[in-house]
């Protein structure tokens, strides 16, 4: 059984102005303390087989030489060695990407890295609260590639306020003149509690569905493969990880916020970033939410997670006794589409996917 390991990063240089992640500017004071707390809770799922490992956050990056050693080394004694990962992702940020820790990501074994670069036009890196250039981005990335990464992943945002096609579109191709193994590209979504959010910034869905349009056009033509709503790869370089979590596989996580599957179970961990810290000092569970899912509910995601991937999933008789009348209502309104027992997206549907969705989550309509 595949099985992924998650482990998050909530320290950051600066909260973006749409991020409504578990992260927290100006404590890396913490760092260590954070760092002590994860090795007490990866030691509770100890010897736990995983095949993929993707550190994610917040800034990983943000982390020094010998903090990033130290990860490792929590890593390595809990799960076995980085070796043993069929993949393992390291999320960056270009400003605190050093080739000196590039060189020890490396010489630890990750695999694979992906930067958030969000867009190449600084105007629009200033208005999301990215602190970064889009020249210490190329910097960044080539120093990857100079250092040994030979899969990277790339980030980009549509829909970012003052954004036009033309600067999309702009960053699109700077992004494929690098080459890049792996593209995920998602249209700006405003949460509650984010600056964008309290600013009352609304988004232009229809411009950003033509740039969203625009980016499978480019990105197929130029040979990637778009598997995912919102992500597109080289063939081969798909995300092992990802592809774990949308096969609806089981997964580990470690870290505020960091959510697990296993056996049907599924929990969370409290997301603020000192109560976590005390729930390990204290030699206290982390988690603050919890469920069983089963029979419908379990049915409900697992369509969900699938459908995300552009090649559908197959239906099972089981999800067609009990979500029959709602993939009908949208194979008839020409968001879903079937082909024997291969359920999939249509391309309007993956622009409206959300309204799809909504259908397998609970509380569900009465017949």
């Amino acid at each position: 059984m595949m099985r992924g390991l998650y482990i998050h990063i909530p320290f950051c240089k600066q909260k973006c102005n749409y991020c409504d992640f578990s992260s927290f500017a100006g404590q890396e004071t913490r760092i260590d303390a954070y760092l002590s707390a994860l090795e007490r809770e990866a030691n509770l799922s100890k010897e736990i087989t995983c095949k993929t490992l993707y550190v994610g956050g917040g800034t990983p990056s943000l982390l020094g030489e010998s903090q990033l050693k130290r990860l490792a080394q929590i890593i390595q004694n809990n799960f076995g060695p980085m070796s043993f990962f069929k993949e393992s992702t390291f999320e960056a940020n270009p400003e605190s990407l050093t080739a000196a820790k590039i060189a020890v990501l490396r010489e630890l074994g990750f695999n694979r890295l992906s930067i958030g670069l969000q867009s190449f036009n600084n105007d629009e890196l200033k208005t999301m609260g990215r602190v970064h250039t889009a020249r210490q981005f190329k910097t960044a990335y080539q120093t990857a590639r100079n250092g040994g990464f030979t899969n990277i992943n790339v980030d980009l945002i549509a829909g970012v306020p003052g954004q036009t096609l033309e600067s999309f579109t702009n960053s699109l191709q700077q992004v494929c003149e690098l080459d890049p193994e792996h593209l995920s590209v998602y249209g700006l979504q405003i949460e509650e509690g984010t600056p964008f959010f309290t600013q009352g910034i609304v988004c232009d869905q229809d411009l950003m569905r033509t740039m969203l349009e625009k980016t499978h056009a480019i990105l197929t033509d130029v040979g990637y493969h778009h598997y995912e709503i919102s992500n597109f790869a080289k063939p081969g370089k798909e995300s092992a990880h990802n592809i774990n979590y949308w096969q609806n596989g089981e997964y580990i996580g470690l870290g505020c916020a960091a959510a697990s599957y296993r056996g049907g179970r599924r929990w969370q961990n409290v997301a603020r970033l000192q109560d976590y810290i005390d729930c390990m000092e204290k030699g206290e569970s982390p988690i603050i939410f919890s469920e069983n899912l089963c029979g419908k509910a379990k049915e409900g995601e697992t369509l969900l997670l699938g459908l995300r991937q552009l090649d559908g999933i197959e239906l099972t008789d089981e999800q067609w006794q009990l979500f029959g009348r709602e993939i009908e209502k949208h194979i008839q309104n020409g968001l879903l589409t079937q082909v024997h027992k291969k359920l999939k997206l249509t391309i309007e549907g993956l622009f409206l996917a959300n309204e799809v969705f909504r259908s397998f989550v609970a509380p569900f309509e009465e017949v």
